[in-house]
């Protein structure tokens, strides 16, 4: 099952095992049961603190494998095979369970002791989607922890009646005692503040008694990590706040255009980048959106973050990056997450067998056609335009795929539902004026990016397209307030230019710092002359 190089690869990362760990095995049938059966075998031939048994109750699913301390009271669930993706999940609920530290808080981890009540979480998954073990990992993570808290994975590919069952149409989706919880992308912290009633009180306590900082980024993708990381190394004191470390690339899966690295993943990227700003003395503050800028009485920037609460800073730095374009038309936001999607690799494994749309003939929506047609039944593309963005080559690749339909000069009008769940989607033919009807499962929105400027609009100037107009520096119309990356007019959206980016606007912050401070100085010496 496992090749050599990830066997002692996973042999290294089983030597830091503290106690025996057992892997409970829940055959089944077919193919998959097999190959999990030949990796359960794998992994116990690599320690002899790995134990192995198998369960024969009928009130499980199968196929699927439990981790558990071989003296404890807790079980981590994959129901599935955890590959792909989720091997990561894999191994790093069998270090936890065997006694290797978590990298978490302390303080989070006492929170998740501290809970009360049976909470029973299932997760839904993609193999091949790239934002659901952060939320697995996460939700591993309370189950190891704290004996009343379970969590199962479950491999929405092979366990499809289910999901038909249960209306799961994007993942991950997490239920919690058999009722909806999430669908996306949540942190564990964002977990915790929904299934602890005090913890919002006490996030909003510790984020009062911070004390103002000389430079505050707004956002955690690259640009806000590469600022943050230059503005440390300057020794000013460095806050981030972002609602997810990583921004956009937490939903990028290939990139191979990052210099000096022939390929690589988003999250893996966005691991690393998080990892080198938490090496500096950098405050790092998941889970919270900016939601205004002002400045104060002490001519400090007022960041505000909700409920009355806000952080201060000196200099403030923009990088909020941006989000997938919406369609803005009828039944899509009624359809969200049950049909209408906007990450391929994550929920295309969902639709496995039926018919969908792509919007949008661009790059995005090409290569999205192309990953989604080696899943689905058919798929079709419709682009506003008379002619297809994409690059030619990708064209040519799409083309070549015969169950790939592209329709040219389509306005999507409506997104068409049964009130549960997609069942097609109305679009203008803009050479006749026809309204036509496709009949569908599915339907991924690829129309490009949108910046995530809106609660800016009262503070600093924006172009026609929201986007943050800045100079040189990276200064905005708002003194002390300087912005970077796919939020900015920069023009060229791209992971490296968003990095130099932020370096730029960091670099013009810590000019812009200094020059106040020499004004302040020579303020001061002006009063006590004058006194």
């Amino acid at each position: 099952m496992l090749d050599l190089k990830m066997k002692q690869q996973l042999a290294n990362y089983l030597e830091n095992l503290k106690t025996p760990v057992e892997l409970v095995a829940y055959p089944g049938q077919g193919e998959a049961s097999l190959q999990l059966e030949a990796l359960i075998q794998d992994i116990d031939s690599l320690s002899s603190d790995i134990r192995v048994r198998r369960d024969t109750r009928t009130d499980v699913r199968r196929p699927a494998m439990g981790v558990r301390p071989a003296a404890g009271d807790t079980e981590i669930r994959f129901a599935g095979l955890p590959l792909g993706h989720e091997f990561t999940s894999l191994v790093l609920a069998i270090l936890h369970s065997g006694g290797h530290p978590m990298k978490i808080d302390p303080a989070l981890i006492e929170q998740i002791r501290d809970l009360d009540g049976e909470l029973h979480f299932e997760t839904y998954i993609s193999l091949s989607c790239q934002n659901c073990p952060d939320v697995v990992q996460a939700l591993n993570m309370m189950a190891a922890i704290n004996p009343n808290i379970r969590h199962e994975m479950i491999d929405g590919a092979l366990f499809q009646d289910e999901v038909s069952e249960r209306n799961i149409m994007a993942v991950p989706s997490v239920l919690l005692n058999g009722a909806p919880f999430s669908q996306g992308r949540i942190s564990l912290q964002d977990i915790l503040q929904k299934v602890d009633s005090n913890a919002g009180e006490r996030r909003r306590a510790q984020l009062a008694d911070k004390d103002a900082f000389d430079m505050l980024v707004i956002g955690g993708g690259p640009a806000g990590a590469s600022a943050a990381i230059y503005a440390a190394r300057k020794g000013i004191r460095t806050g981030i706040l972002a609602e997810r470390f990583g921004g956009q690339l937490m939903d990028t899966v290939g990139i191979e255009n990052f210099v000096s690295v022939s390929k690589t993943e988003g999250p893996k990227l966005a691991a690393n980048l998080e990892a080198h700003v938490s090496s500096y003395d950098v405050d790092i503050m998941e889970g919270q959106r900016a939601r205004g800028l002002s400045t104060d009485q002490q001519g400090l920037i007022r960041v505000d973050i909700g409920d009355g609460m806000a952080l201060r800073s000196k200099s403030v730095m923009l990088a909020t990056g941006a989000r997938w374009r919406e369609m803005n038309v009828p039944g899509e936001q009624q359809y969200r997450g049950k049909g209408v999607a906007y990450c391929p690799h994550c929920d295309g494994p969902l639709f496995k067998g039926k018919s969908v749309a792509v919007i949008g003939g661009g790059n995005s929506g090409v290569e999205a056609a192309i990953d989604l047609a080696g899943i689905v039944e058919h798929v079709t593309v419709l682009e506003f335009d008379t002619t297809l963005r994409a690059d030619e080559v990708l064209q040519r690749k799409a083309n070549s795929m015969a169950n790939i339909e592209f329709i040219l000069n389509a306005q999507t009008t409506e997104v068409l539902g049964d009130g549960e769940r997609v069942t097609g989607l109305r679009y203008t033919d803009r050479n006749s004026g026809a309204s036509r009807e496709l009949a569908l499962s599915g339907i991924f929105v690829q129309i490009g990016l949108v910046p995530n400027t809106e609660f800016l609009q009262d503070s600093v100037a924006l172009s026609e397209r929201g986007e943050v107009i800045t100079g040189d520096r990276g200064e905005t119309s708002m003194p002390g307030v300087f912005a970077a990356g796919d939020a900015t007019t920069t023009p060229y959206k791209q992971i490296v230019i968003a990095m130099g980016d932020g370096a730029n606007a960091a670099l013009g912050a810590f000019d812009y710092l200094i020059r106040q401070s020499v004004s302040d100085a020579q303020a001061d010496g002006d009063q006590h002359q004058a006194a």
